[in-house]
């Protein structure tokens, strides 16, 4: 009987060990440290806590976090297990549940888009410990269109304002813009909203700010606090935006939490990454890229929409993603071309200010082709300084340099279209003081006139000028009134008015929503 005591002691210290050192050669779970090896014939230590055991303590097991017994289904019910924000429950939320639930076919699309963003988000979400709600946030900013634009310029999946962007280390250049970026805008985006999160401790008013602006939200909250009013979401006072921003979010979290209940059907998206980055060392066009990736350009686009030229730059931008089954073709193909040319397009900066006809003739291609590929729109002038995309020629074969590939820029000025005008000579009028008048020169003047440079103009001569369309239509309105040519508009004033009228103004928003419904 002693025998069969120990023998069975034996059996249980030794599956004992089994259960704590694992099985040679399984691989260990993600994340977990590998066992060490159990030599034959010793028998492993078994890890047992020292010291009293006691209770964990309620708040102890919420910040500890406790490992659910299975794993997620699907990737909507792991972003389910990580929603830690505060209900928010009023009759706008139900206004935007009815919304959204009465739009079956807008769900399937702005969902269906999500499959190929939302497992890199939700990562990134719990690495950083924040709540996985807002992983729908793009859902309600874009409808995860990572090419949307706003009315006020705000672009990507996240929608940056140009200065937000810039603010959070969003290069938006000739070649790129990463506001649409897959990684670097969610990258910023949550980087933003800890941000907010830190500066007002609660995730309803990050979210605000996120809308309105962080100095708007602080603002509203100083006006409630002087008037002894609460400070919470609810209780600010807002613009209708803004008001709806985070009911839209509860909405969306209400139908991801229980589809059935509102008759959704969420397509079923798998648990693991969709795409993986892939490092570049050399220009390739975008055409290449996806040719040897064995990708759809629509599909290489969708996952790389950051790019704005046909051209890829190792030294700006040197990774690209692709779906994960894509990237071991497109490392083979690319080591296998290596000696082919990669490239067509190369970087040209542009030496003087000229129009796109002569910018044209210099690279060798047709107006067309340059206007097409640089987005540059009709009765504009290239200015000095600007670089521009042009075909590669057989005697500039290098990559473009890291310092054209980050900071290149394209600025862009109105084309001057002159106008014949006849203007009335004033009382002792020369050529030198109607030139000085118009801001053109003496030599113009004279040559439009045929006279001397030092002529003298009878009173109420006519004095014919060439001026800039606005200019040269007020002359003529001054003519006639009836009044002397120094009531018309000088030609550098008309310019700078056109030059103004051109300037974005700011709207003093942090974000502008893309209106997605």
């Amino acid at each position: 009987m002693r025998l069969l005591h120990i023998a069975g002691l034996s059996l249980l210290l030794w599956l004992a060990g089994c259960a704590t050192t694992g099985a040679p050669g399984t691989a260990p779970a993600p994340g977990q440290a590998p066992a060490k090896p159990v030599e034959f014939g010793v028998m492993a230590a078994p890890d047992i806590p020292g010291g009293e055991l006691k209770p964990i303590t309620a708040a102890e097991a919420a910040s500890r976090g406790v490992a659910p017994l299975s794993p997620p289904v699907d990737l909507w019910d792991r972003i389910r297990r990580g929603f830690r924000m505060p209900d928010l429950d009023n009759d706008l939320v139900r206004q935007q549940e009815q919304w959204y639930a009465s739009r079956p076919d807008y769900i399937q699309r702005m969902t269906d888009r999500s499959r190929k963003y939302l497992f890199h988000i939700v990562e990134e979400l719990e690495r950083r410990n924040m709540p996985t709600e807002l992983a729908l946030l793009p859902f309600i900013e874009s409808a995860f269109n990572p090419e949307a634009v706003s009315s006020a310029r705000a672009a990507g999946m996240w929608q940056f304002m140009p200065a937000t962007g810039q603010t959070f280390d969003l290069k938006q250049n000739v070649f790129r813009d990463d506001r649409r970026d897959v990684l670097a805008s969610t990258r910023a985006a949550l980087d933003y909203l800890q941000k907010l999160y830190n500066m007002f401790g609660d995730w309803q008013l990050a979210l605000a700010a996120y809308n309105w602006g962080e100095g708007s939200v602080a603002r509203s909250i100083a006006k409630n606090q002087r008037m002894g009013l609460g400070t919470s979401y609810s209780d600010l006072s807002m613009p209708a935006e803004t008001r709806n921003y985070v009911p839209k979010l509860q909405a969306v979290k209400n139908l991801v939490a229980n589809p059935d209940t509102y008759h959704v059907e969420l397509p079923v998206i798998e648990n693991h990454p969709y795409f993986t980055t892939v490092a570049i060392n050399r220009d390739i066009d975008v055409k290449m890229a996806a040719r040897l990736a064995d990708v759809p350009p629509e599909e290489f686009r969708t996952l790389n929409p950051s790019m704005k030229r046909p051209v890829i730059l190792a030294a700006g931008q040197p990774e690209i993603l692709l779906p994960w089954d894509n990237a071991a073709v497109f490392q083979r193909n690319f080591e296998a071309y290596k000696s082919g040319q990669l490239a067509t397009w190369t970087a040209w900066s542009v030496p003087t200010t000229m129009g796109a006809a002569e910018a044209a003739r210099r690279v060798g291609m047709t107006e067309a082709e340059l206007r097409a590929a640089n987005t540059i729109p009709p009765r504009m002038l290239i200015k000095a300084g600007s670089v521009l995309i042009v075909p590669r020629t057989p005697e500039q074969q290098d990559d473009v340099a890291p310092r054209v590939a980050d900071n290149a820029q394209l600025s862009l000025a109105p084309e001057i279209t002159n106008r014949k005008v006849m203007a009335k000579a004033g009382r002792r009028e020369t050529v030198a003081t109607m030139a000085r008048r118009y801001r053109v020169t003496p030599a113009q003047v004279a040559e439009w006139n045929g006279v001397a440079t030092n002529a003298t103009f009878h009173p109420g001569q006519q004095v014919v000028l060439f001026l800039p369309v606005k200019a040269g239509r007020a002359a003529v309105a001054a003519g006639k009134g009836g009044k002397a040519a120094t009531h018309a508009r000088p030609a550098a004033k008309a310019e700078s008015a056109t030059a103004r009228h051109g300037k974005a103004k700011s709207k003093g928003k942090a974000h502008k929503r893309a209106g997605a419904g």
